[in-house]
């Protein structure tokens, strides 16, 4: 599992996939999300809009990434 450091308090989801390379539009994005490909916290999330958190898992494609936060400083 791959953690990912977030200098934001949140991220979108659709955001989060092509940050992470594995969407390379929103539009590809959209479309993992709404074809249920995407697990959020081990449940699936069609919502594009889900806000991610510190602490959220996300799995796509095989890949998995728990969200974690910049260390304030």
């Amino acid at each position: 599992m791959q953690k990912v450091m977030l200098n934001t308090p949140t991220i979108r989801l659709d955001q989060f996939l092509k940050w992470q390379g594995l969407a390379a539009t929103g539009g590809q994005a959209k479309e993992l999300i709404i074809a249920g490909l995407v697990l959020v916290n081990g449940q699936v999330e069609t919502r594009r809009t889900h806000k991610l958190v510190p602490g959220d898992e996300v799995e796509v494609k095989g890949a998995r990434f728990k969200v974690a936060a910049t260390p304030a400083g």
